[in-house]
């Protein structure tokens, strides 16, 4: 039996033990800390999961999943050291926090797991990129990509391109609404009622994510497939182009990339 302790029961620490659950983990094998207490109970009585302090929930646990914002990171740290086992397990969730400012506020030898989510965890569809600090072993990832594999699909990198995946799937999913929200508001300016104009751009999208992951075609072969001499479908794309979107895209990823460099770097100084 593996123990594990959510500390930061937000959106993402929520999923993860929802996820836990329903792949089977026992209630009693879970803790989570959360710092309001309407919210602590409220969770607790909707997953049967035994709301803790940080000390406690670590002293009791051999996994510790630490999923708090990065600027709130410094006194969970200062909590947690104290009372973690030798042997725990720590994996992050933190975006732009390397691996080696916690092993730096743990016990010396602590194994972390630098871990980077997106938020369809919370429908089971998360995508996730792990990273192994400097104490963790072959074991250790394979419990964590275990874990994780109760809510989404997960990969492997090296911790050098964390920044990257925090840019392109961690805040990949916002990038996606952005684009549908857009959409949306095209078939209202075409006319169309906003219910249908959501339905129609939902389902595409869902449709067209499908086709991507089940097919061995690369996205051009898809979208060329669905583009027609002087058809309608090239004269958007043509639009697309002019309006220099893609670049945008690359661009904005770019931003993303740099905003979580930031963030671990702010971290390690404060």
């Amino acid at each position: 039996m593996t123990r594990i302790a959510v500390l930061g029961a937000g959106k993402i620490g929520e999923a993860l033990l929802a996820g836990l659950l329903a792949a089977g983990t026992a209630p009693d094998e879970l803790a989570f800390t959360e710092r309001h207490p309407q919210r602590a109970a409220e969770l607790a009585a909707r997953l049967k999961v035994a709301a803790l302090g940080v000390a406690e929930a670590a002293e009791r646990s051999d996994v510790v999943v630490v999923a708090v914002k990065p600027q709130d990171i410094a006194p969970v740290l200062a909590e947690l050291a104290p009372a973690l086992r030798p042997g725990t397990l720590v994996v992050s969730l933190c975006a732009g926090l390397p691996t080696a400012l916690f092993e730096g506020g743990l016990p010396e030898g602590t194994a972390v797991v630098r871990v980077m989510p997106n938020t369809p965890m919370l429908v089971g569809e998360a995508m996730s990129a792990v990273s192994a600090g400097t104490h963790a072993t072959e074991d250790h990832l394979a419990t964590v990509e275990t874990m994780l594999g109760s809510v989404g699909r997960v990969v492997r990198v090296p911790e050098s391109q964390q920044d990257a995946v925090t840019a392109l799937s961690g805040s990949g999913p916002a990038y996606f609404f952005y684009l549908v929200e857009a959409m949306i508001d095209a078939g209202i300016l075409l006319g169309l009622p906003r219910a249908v104009a959501a339905d129609l751009i939902v389902q595409s999208a869902f449709g067209a994510a499908q086709m991507m992951r089940d097919s061995a075609d690369h996205p051009v072969l898809l979208r060329e497939a669905v583009t027609s001499p002087a058809g309608t479908t090239i004269a958007a794309i043509r639009e697309l182009e002019r309006h220099g979107v893609r670049a945008a895209l690359i661009d904005a990823i770019e931003a993303a990339r740099d905003r979580s460099v930031e963030l671990g770097r702010a971290a390690q100084q404060s």
